[in-house]
């Protein structure tokens, strides 16, 4: 905290988390190093369409680069999770383990738990239509951890040292002490070379000048 309001360039950012398979696209055409869980640099089988995890954050920003994107800022995720109504939820204030792929999710069926297909859970959706925004998996951001304005509880963590991933994951980080990490506005952050099976992404794009200009005229912009 504390909460604040932030006003926003117009941008576009991807209404679902990269794919195993889509990742797999850019290892083969650039011949970036796979990540953890592929075996001779393919995805597990049956995984297509889960996101992409065991990537760090120069991995994310890399692909993004690759894609003709780039990583959202903590901000812009934010905002494409939560929309203008401060919600707390990308479907409202109420906490429903049904609506996305949380610990508690898999808790609740007592099942060990995992990622899940991109899209499984379309009453989950942000008031942008984006999936996936809370669980699934944590997303990197472009953001350095930093204070927000008028925060007055100083850390030693804030600064460029640590970027801040949201949305929260499947996995039960007990260790960090996470608690539920589904709320919008929370977020985690980690140096930028580390991965593990609950870290993934979704890139985002500056909108063009005739995209703000559509924009202002209402014709169907939806940044």
């Amino acid at each position: 905290g504390p909460q604040h309001k932030v006003n926003l360039e117009s941008y576009w950012i991807d209404v679902y988390e990269v794919t195993n398979s889509q990742y797999k696209k850019f290892i083969d055409a650039t011949k970036h190093h796979s990540p953890a869980h592929f075996v001779n640099r393919t995805f597990p089988s049956g995984k297509a369409d889960h996101p992409v995890t065991e990537v760090t954050w120069f991995d994310a920003d890399a692909y993004c680069t690759w894609a003709g994107k780039r990583l959202p800022t903590d901000a812009e995720w934010e905002k494409a999770a939560r929309g203008t109504d401060g919600r707390m939820f990308p479907w409202g204030n109420e906490f429903d383990p049904d609506k996305a792929n949380t610990p508690q999710r898999w808790a609740k069926l007592k099942q060990e738990g995992d990622t899940m297909p991109v899209g499984s859970f379309p009453e989950g959706v942000s008031p942008y239509g984006l999936y996936d925004m809370s669980g699934n998996v944590w997303e990197w951001t472009s953001s350095w951890y930093k204070a927000y304005p008028g925060n007055t509880h100083p850390s030693e963590n804030y600064g460029e040292q640590y970027k801040t991933l949201k949305g929260g994951s499947w996995w039960d980080c007990t260790f960090y002490k996470c608690g539920i990490s589904a709320p919008v506005f929370n977020r985690s952050f980690f140096l930028r070379g580390t991965h593990n099976k609950s870290f993934g992404f979704r890139c985002a794009k500056d909108a063009t000048a005739t995209d703000k200009f559509a924009a202002s005229k209402g014709i169907g912009i939806n940044p």
